[in-house]
């Protein structure tokens, strides 16, 4: 059949595919702005409510003194041999057991950890890693280097370059939907899993279509694909307030940086491109880290 023919019977089918892309983004900037409006008053109700903590965060220079408890694990960095990245982790318990590898969710860090590290050091390699663009571990600029493959790829090299063949992976909110994902593509390195508070993403997907009361719940993913808005929106309050429905809201943690100072570049970067959308627009998202409240349970 000539090229041309062939091109001119799918020319309806690009054309639909076209105009359904444009009309799902239209969908998407439009609960967006929708969020954001929400989500800015009530930002702005919790800085008139508690103008002590101002409208920005306050810059953190030295991380809290839990951060260095030396009872949670030795503090290391591990360079990643497919991006060259340094990952910040914390490790104990090495040569008592197979390795137990902790992925945490969105705003968290490796502290997020902390009671199980305390509790399976004395059987397993217990280790709880910074993932990319949190905590003291690297932040890549570009929003494009958060995506899935690229974490997933990240997880395989931990692994690997720790000096095992498999693990038992617990993970916990955006880091649960790595594992899910990891599971399915590197199987041969996962012996058992552990998940917290998440779904599959195909699961959370048919869920929120059938119940529209989750897809609200689930708003503030809308928000972030926002550029610049929502860090903003986050740092309000001294970073002591989140917006309903987004992980931890209802609690307030005191912000915490990495050891470097730098600022968190992956939440909305690679957590929050997921569930309805490709990718966000803009540029790379930069929220700061907080840690959480050391007498609140992850």
């Amino acid at each position: 059949m000539p090229e041309l023919v062939v091109t001119a019977l799918l020319a309806p089918s690009r054309l639909t595919l076209k105009l359904l892309r444009a009309f799902i983004w239209i969908l998407v900037y439009s609960a967006a702005l929708v969020a954001a409006a929400a989500y800015g008053c009530i930002a702005f109700t919790h800085v008139l409510c508690r103008p002590r903590r101002g409208c920005c965060g306050r810059p953190r220079r030295t991380p809290p003194a839990c951060l260095s408890d030396p009872v949670l694990g030795e503090h290391c960095f591990l360079t990643l041999k497919s991006s060259g990245l340094r990952l910040h982790y914390v490790s104990a318990g090495r040569g008592k057991g197979p390795l137990m590898l902790f992925l945490h969710g969105f705003p968290e860090n490796w502290f997020s950890w902390r009671y199980q590290l305390r509790e399976f050091q004395s059987r397993f390699h217990v280790v709880a890693v910074d993932l990319r663009g949190y905590g003291s571990s690297d932040a890549p600029r570009d929003v494009d280097c958060y995506t899935i493959d690229l974490l997933m790829a990240d997880i395989q090299d931990v692994i690997l370059g720790l000096g095992y063949s498999k693990c038992i992976i617990v993970a916990h909110d955006w880091g649960a939907l790595l594992a899910w994902n990891f599971s399915i593509y590197y199987p041969s390195l996962v012996e058992r899993m552990v998940v917290v508070s998440a779904a599959p993403m195909s699961v959370y997907q048919d869920y929120s279509i059938r119940h529209i009361g989750q897809f609200f719940r689930s708003n503030y993913m809308f928000l972030f694909q926002l550029p610049w808005l929502p860090e903003k929106l986050l740092s309000m309050s001294d970073f002591q307030e989140r917006p309903p429905g987004a992980p931890g809201a209802g609690h307030a943690h005191p912000v915490a940086v990495g050891g470097e100072g730098h600022l968190l570049r992956a939440g909305a970067g690679w957590g929050h491109q997921q569930p309805f959308c490709a990718r966000p627009a803009g540029g790379p998202h930069t929220a700061r880290h907080r840690a959480l409240d050391p007498t609140e349970p992850p």
